[in-house]
């Protein structure tokens, strides 16, 4: 395997077999890094078809995975994107449940002062004394809070439908050695039994400081509009996915004029909040623009789920060759569409 010379964090989209769950595959990565499992809320949103309710803000049940010395070495959580492979009549699993609410801010403070280690009758308990209430406990399980004019804030739920069984592992930031530290969770995975979801992905994350350039995002979004169907093409991309697709309509043209190029970066970022990025996309900046602490990412989200670590290596060094075309200073042209990208970008070649 090739050798990565980029900071990444990878996401691989696997599906534990029946009877196991992303807790599995943690306790057995922790025990071997002589570590600790430990459980978390995991964050997601999923669409809605109630009237007047487009989208349904989550909290899952995921484990964070910490080395000897304290270190974070993965996490495992849920996706909810995996659909197809899961019984979806199959009893709730003991123990499994999420917390549901209409506004991701409220979830956002119920993850702050609860404790996902606490079973459902009592995880919202502090979360409820927040509004000068008590949890409510209703039939199969489930537990509301509301406010004191009786306004629901959340809902507690058994976890439905195998719902424990979908992992995506999301890797810590990898400096070095690529290969093997992605290939120890995989060959974990693999002696467990866990098999590749029908809409399973890979998202690879790359750093993003190098990329705080308005030159360097604006022939990253030239050469990605050109030659989003090579790129595909080299990614092998699985049709299942979802929450992939393009940009903003008009972001080439933003980025393709003189006068945003010549931008600084802060004043370039300030453009691209403006111009509609969004996380669900092929290749997302949102996290470029939006500078977050905990993800300032560059994401390529086109790739399918793999158990082969030598996969997601060659793809990240495409990846990596890609954005150091358009960092090289001398500014080579960019391919036009159609052209031989292995011409220009040796790194694509042998998909």
């Amino acid at each position: 395997m090739g050798k990565l010379g980029w900071k990444i964090g990878v996401e691989i989209e696997l599906l534990a077999p029946k009877g196991a769950s992303r807790e599995t595959l943690a306790s057995r990565v922790a025990e071997r890094v002589g570590g600790t499992a430990t459980r978390i809320f995991h964050p997601e949103s999923e669409t809605s078809a109630l009237p007047g309710q487009p989208v349904f803000e989550n909290l899952t049940l995921g484990y964070r995975v910490t080395d000897a010395s304290g270190a974070w070495v993965a996490s495992f959580v849920d996706d909810l994107t995996l659909q197809r492979d899961l019984d979806k009549s199959h009893a709730p699993h003991p123990g499994w449940y999420r917390l549901v609410a209409d506004d991701a801010r409220l979830l956002r403070l119920a993850q702050q002062n609860c404790d996902a280690a606490q079973p459902l009758d009592r995880v919202l308990d502090p979360f409820a004394a927040l509004f000068g209430t008590e949890a409510e406990h209703h039939e199969g399980g489930m537990v509301r809070v509301v406010d004191a004019q009786g306004s629901s804030i959340a809902i507690g739920a058994p976890l439905p439908g195998e719902r424990e069984r979908p992992c995506e592992i999301v890797t810590a930031p990898i400096e070095r050695d690529h290969a093997e530290a992605i290939d120890a969770l995989l060959a974990d995975a693999r002696a467990l039994g866990f098999a590749i979801p029908h809409e399973g992905a890979t998202h690879l994350h790359f750093d993003a400081k190098p990329m705080r350039s308005a030159k360097a995002v604006a022939r990253l979004v030239a050469f990605y509009t050109a030659h989003h169907a090579a790129l595909r093409d080299f990614a092998r991309s699985n049709p299942a996915c979802v929450r992939t697709g393009g940009w903003p309509p008009g972001l080439a043209e933003m980025t393709g004029t003189a006068e945003f190029q010549s931008l600084e970066w802060e004043a370039a970022r300030a453009r691209l909040s403006k111009a509609g990025l969004k996380k669900w996309c092929d290749l997302n900046l949102a996290n470029l623009v939006n500078a977050s602490p905990n993800k300032d990412t560059i994401e390529f989200r086109i790739f399918p789920a793999t158990l082969d670590a030598g996969d997601i290596v060659r793809w990240a060094r495409g990846c990596e060759a890609i954005l150091r075309f358009c960092l090289d200073p001398s500014e080579p042209a960019i391919p036009p569409e159609g052209a031989d990208l292995t011409q220009a970008i040796p790194a694509l070649a042998g998909s």
